[in-house]
Formats: C-alpha cells, structure tokens, sequence
C-alpha cells in the first residue's frame, strides 16, 4: 500500500493518509466481520451505600464537638471521622427531642391493653348482632301473623299481587 501526503483542508499540516484499497469483485467481497471480543470494563463503579450511625456514636461524636474549644477543631474532627456538619446539625437536633420526650409529664394510671381493647370492641359487636337478629326474628313472626290474617279476611297479599 502506498502513503501518500495530502492536504487536508480542515487543518493547515499535512497528514499522511493511505491511498484507498481496491476490493476484490464478488464473493470474496462479502466476508462476515469477524466477532469482536468483549473483555470486562476494568473500571469498578462505586456503589453508594447509607451509612448507619448508632446512638452511642452519635453522642460520642457530640460530646467530641462539645469539647472543641479553638477554630477549626471540629472540621479536623469531622475530616477525621468522614462527617459532615449537617450531621452534628441532626443529631443534635434528635438528641434534643429525645430529651424533651424524656422530661414531658408521662400519663399516669395502666397502660391500654391493645388485646383487650379489640376483645371488648368485638364482644360488643357480637351483642349489637345478637340484637339484631332477634328483631329481624320478631320482624318475620309479625308478617307471617299478617299474611295469615290476610287469608283468613280473604284479603289480597302482596306476593299475589301482579306487579
């Protein structure tokens, strides 16, 4: 193959650039392309995972900050650990509502029982079911008693009624 120079008119320096090759007529023209093999990307993609502090990390990291009394002690604390400000900024935020909840007057007397609130709700549905039917009950005797004094009378029912 020969290289030839040529100009190109997008830059002003000469590129060597190979002068086109002549393929071959036919058949042979055609040739499937060979499969590329695809190795593993090698570059490994960090994933991002939550980070869970537990409560006793959180305080000690608190009482850390606390005690940092000159300029820039509680960035190099926060370097240190991988923090940030916004996190000194929630968990004393949680830690006073924690204490708050601590301090509010408690309500006195036994605790509800949830068990025994859901028993007693469904023991008294029972009885509001047990009420009913036995009005449903003296509902049905009433109107068999009118139907039989209908045909007694000799007067029209409703179920012999056209509608």
């Amino acid at each position: 193959m020969a290289v030839e120079q040529r100009p190109c008119w997008k830059s002003r320096m000469w590129k060597s650039r190979r002068a086109p090759r002549k393929e071959p007529v036919g058949r042979l023209q055609r040739r499937p392309p060979k499969r590329a093999v695809r190795l593993p990307e090698p570059e490994v993609v960090a994933q991002a995972k939550r980070r869970r502090f537990s409560a006793g990390y959180k305080r000690g990291i608190l009482h850390e900050a606390g005690a940092c009394r000159v300029a820039g002690e509680i960035g190099a604390l926060l370097r240190r650990e991988g923090l940030y400000s916004s996190h000194l900024t929630q968990w004393r935020r949680e830690l006073e509502a924690q204490e708050v909840a601590a301090l509010s007057a408690k309500r006195r007397g036994p605790k509800p029982d949830v068990a025994r609130a859901e028993a007693s709700r469904i023991e008294a549905l029972e009885r509001e079911l047990a009420r009913l039917r036995q009005k449903l009950e003296r509902a049905e005797q009433i109107i068999e008693a009118q139907k039989k004094l209908c045909d007694l009378l000799g007067l029209p029912t409703t179920e012999a009624q056209p509608r």
